[in-house]
């Protein structure tokens, strides 16, 4: 019997669609590295002219860079922490038998319902009780508690979606738990974990409300930004640094990307 071979014809009303969602979402952000080389307070058309002074301006502006490294701590830590904590939760939940899991997995998913104000205030009043100084090591904390379910949301479908016959086959050759992670596990599980990394790291980086509540003398580059949008000749310097936070995200995401692909090529050519 002849099979009969069916040619898909482009979708252009949804190849339309993609374009005006992808211009919606991005041509906004494109207007802040535009701005940035214009020479003027005020963001407005038309230009005055092109200028790197704010790039200058930026680069003499210590308090900014200050509270620029106060994020990158704090999403650095963020990350880590919560990504080890999800990786450790997302195991227990798809590989053991727990009473009570609905409920345990309720409550950790519970902050991604609770709105970020009432959070804040809930932290700020327990710290405040418990006698903690309000420092960058209360916001990890909050972040912490904000970027949990995130990881567990991540990892929990890459632990499902592997043969876990493969972890019990290195139980039958010998090796112990932690060398079967770390060799059978670990790697297969790896683009979950990079993504919970960039993840955590982006949701603490830009987080505002929780750093806000909980920052002391030391603020992080939301309350920075935040603080200086009252000065209207401080703002250029700000999107200067956030047309740099772009180009930066920009490589980053392009490099994970590609360290995905490969990681998956490497288990596809090695038969897993």
């Amino acid at each position: 019997m002849k099979e009969t071979t069916y040619i898909k014809r482009p979708n252009r009303t949804l190849f339309i669609y993609a374009l005006i969602y992808l211009a919606f979402l991005y041509i906004p952000v494109l207007f802040l590295p535009l701005f940035s080389f214009n020479d003027s307070i005020y963001i407005a058309f038309p230009f005055v002219g092109f200028t790197t002074k704010w790039y200058s301006q930026m680069y003499h502006n210590e308090p900014m860079f200050a509270a620029l490294l106060n994020s990158i701590r704090v999403g650095g830590a963020t990350s880590v922490i919560a990504t080890l904590l999800g990786v450790f939760g997302a195991k227990a939940v798809t590989r053991y038998r727990m009473p009570g899991k609905p409920v345990a997995m309720f409550i950790i998913m519970l902050p991604l319902v609770i709105p970020g104000i009432i959070m804040g205030v809930a932290l700020l009043i327990v710290v405040s009780r418990s006698g903690i100084p309000l420092s960058l090591y209360t916001v990890t904390l909050g972040h912490i508690l904000v970027c949990v379910p995130f990881a567990m949301a991540t990892l929990i479908p890459r632990f499902e979606g592997f043969d876990r016959s493969m972890e019990e086959a290195a139980a039958d050759l010998g090796e112990n738990a932690w060398w079967t992670f770390w060799r059978v596990t670990f790697p297969i599980v790896f683009p979950g974990i990079l993504a919970s990394l960039l993840l955590c790291f982006t949701i603490s980086f830009d987080e505002f409300i929780m750093a806000f509540f909980l920052a002391g003398t030391d603020p992080t580059l939301p309350i920075y930004i935040f603080s200086q949008l009252r000065f209207p000749a401080k703002l250029p310097g700000v999107l200067a640094m956030g047309a740099l936070i772009l180009v930066v995200s920009f490589f980053v995401v392009v490099f994970s990307q590609w360290l995905r692909l490969r990681n998956s090529n490497d288990i596809t050519s090695s038969g897993i």
